[in-house]
């Protein structure tokens, strides 16, 4: 990338000083959302949408919460035409939702888009040509004057045609290119339109700024914005529109201080599709909202539903790590990371925490239908043991000791390593079985009772080398006499170091489990049993920890 010389900065800055809304805490309230996605989203994709798909969208998009939908530009195809009359002829538009067509301001175009609209009870004709100093120079050969009567004439149009039909259409004009456009000459042209349309409180007008190309930092655009919503005529009778794309990537960010300096609505699209780059995510956008306390007005609720249709329809991909939709963006294979959310949310629990403010989640991942057995705690050989515990115990009610949980977790990792892939929570089951409750090699104990003399007597039968032996062997407890008999019938020297029961479920016919430790040489060796009594959970976790230790 040697040839940085031939760029320069393309945005011109207002005449005047417009930054107040860099003083200002965040957006306090939902825009008026306008999707775009069956227009620039569906202009964008290799093979457009079908017209059965785009039906299916756009109920989708209803269903989700938009009150006003852009659905198309009726006369650049007949697909996009036969659309609009479908929706309008089989009364498919909700009564408060609104749809929006595009026009060029050219009076044929505009004239065909009239004829597309017959009938429809609620409409946005949205008229634009481009005011920049490229197109100015490079397209359309044509002074700033003959551009503004390019404006002017478009919107004198639509006002005679809507008055002729007895169409109660509202109007948006857009100065397509305007981050290229000088900001006085844009509000020139913006203030020309308004005269034409002479909106009122009743009945707004739109004025819609699109970063067409995305040429500068957010705070540029910002500081555009903030100048024509201070500067331009009827500011109280005009719905301030923001159209934002994504060529620097910075599109959510521009929307959010374009909101910041003024606008009132934003024009954008589902994960951010559209020409190039793209144009803004409403996703990102609302989901940025929501984490701070603003309801969006849009219902994101079950983002794997949505995530599923919207590819389905538009037949492209959604990065995993797209923010609140992506299939990774909850997920925690750190083990210091999965020891957090692990901790927080048992804290939350303990304190019945009413804000959310668990560690490495910005929102809660159930608020858009994402589940914290499957999405959150993801295992693989990064993972620790404050995620293999919280696996273990949502999904099995397992709940290790804290020494016990640092060994499995060594376990866990060692095993994913080895497989070079991450673990489902049956898989991290499988480990836990094989390791603690399984171990039999060496010994198993088949029948254990127990008598009280000074102290407890145990009498055990054991198995092992192909044959059976009877043990008999007193300690201070009932674990402690069998473990004494085990450790007299094999030569063992060791110490029980932990000893830990609860019950697996909720509820009187629910099965114990138990986890004992022995230490031997310095290094524990553990074990878990389950049973219905709970004393023999207790000897079976013996067993699998003496074999454990046996075995090395």
């Amino acid at each position: 990338m040697n040839n940085y010389t031939k760029y320069k900065k393309q945005y011109i800055l207002p005449p005047v000083d417009c930054c107040d809304w860099a003083k200002k805490d965040g957006v306090e309230r939902a825009p008026v959302w306008c999707s775009v996605d069956l227009r620039d989203g569906n202009q964008s994709l290799i093979e457009p949408m079908s017209l059965d798909t785009k039906v299916e969208f756009f109920k989708l998009l209803v269903k989700l919460g938009f009150k006003e939908i852009e659905v198309g530009f009726p006369a650049a195809s007949r697909t996009e035409y036969d659309f609009l009359r479908k929706l309008i002829e089989e009364d498919l538009i909700p009564a408060d939702v609104t749809v929006q067509v595009l026009t060029q301001a050219r009076e044929h175009i505009i004239k065909k888009t009239f004829e597309a609209l017959k009938g429809a009870k609620n409409a946005i004709v949205h008229v634009y040509n481009s005011t920049s100093v490229a197109q100015r120079e490079q397209v359309f050969n044509k002074n700033k004057e003959q551009i503004k009567k390019i404006a002017v004439d478009g919107a004198k149009l639509l006002k005679s045609l809507a008055e002729s039909e007895g169409a109660n259409y509202r109007f948006e004009y857009s100065p397509e290119s305007f981050t290229g456009t000088e900001p006085e000459y844009a509000l020139e042209v913006v203030n020309a339109v308004l005269d034409v349309w002479q909106p009122t409180a009743d009945r707004k007008a739109i004025i819609n700024l699109p970063a067409t190309v995305e040429n500068a930092m957010p705070h540029v655009y910002a500081r555009q914005v903030e100048y024509i919503s201070k500067n331009m005529k009827y500011r109280e009778a005009v719905v301030l529109s923001l159209h934002p794309h994504n060529d620097r990537g910075c599109g959510v960010a521009s929307a959010e201080f374009g909101l910041l300096a003024g606008a009132d609505r934003i024009e954008g699209t589902l994960f951010g599709n559209g020409e190039r780059t793209g144009n803004v995510d409403i996703i990102t956008l609302a989901g940025n909202m929501y984490s701070q306390g603003v309801n969006p007005q849009l219902d994101f609720s079950d983002m794997p539903y949505v995530t599923s249709r919207y590819k389905e329809f538009t037949v492209m991909p959604v990065s995993p790590r797209h923010p609140y939709a992506g299939e990774l963006v909850f997920a925690a294979f750190s083990g210091s990371h999965q020891d957090a959310i692990a901790k927080g949310m048992a804290f939350r629990k303990s304190t019945d925490r009413k804000v959310w403010d668990v560690p490495y989640l910005p929102i809660d991942p159930a608020d858009v239908g994402r589940e914290y057995e499957t999405d959150v705690i993801r295992i693989n050989s990064q993972s620790g043991k404050g995620g293999v515990g919280y696996i273990m115990l949502q999904n099995y009610g397992v709940d290790m000791p804290a020494k016990m949980k640092e060994d499995m977790g060594y376990k866990v990792k060692d095993f994913s390593d080895r497989q070079h892939k991450e673990l489902k929570p049956a898989e991290v089951y499988k480990v836990f079985e094989k390791s603690y409750l399984s171990p039999r090699a060496h010994f198993d104990i088949t029948e254990c009772h127990f008598r009280q003399t000074d102290g407890i007597e145990a009498t055990l039968t054991v198995v092992f080398d192909g044959g059976e032996k009877t043990v008999v062997a007193n300690g201070n407890g009932r674990l402690d006499a069998v473990s004494n008999a085990v450790k007299e019938l094999f030569g063992l020297n060791y110490v029980l170091t932990g000893y830990e029961q609860h019950a697996l479920t909720d509820g009187s016919g629910s099965q114990a489990i138990s986890y004992v430790g022995v230490e031997a040489g310095g290094k524990t060796f553990w074990g878990a049993g389950v049973d219905n009594d709970v004393i023999k959970s207790g000897y079976k976790a013996l067993v699998s920890a003496v074999n454990n230790l046996m075995g090395k």
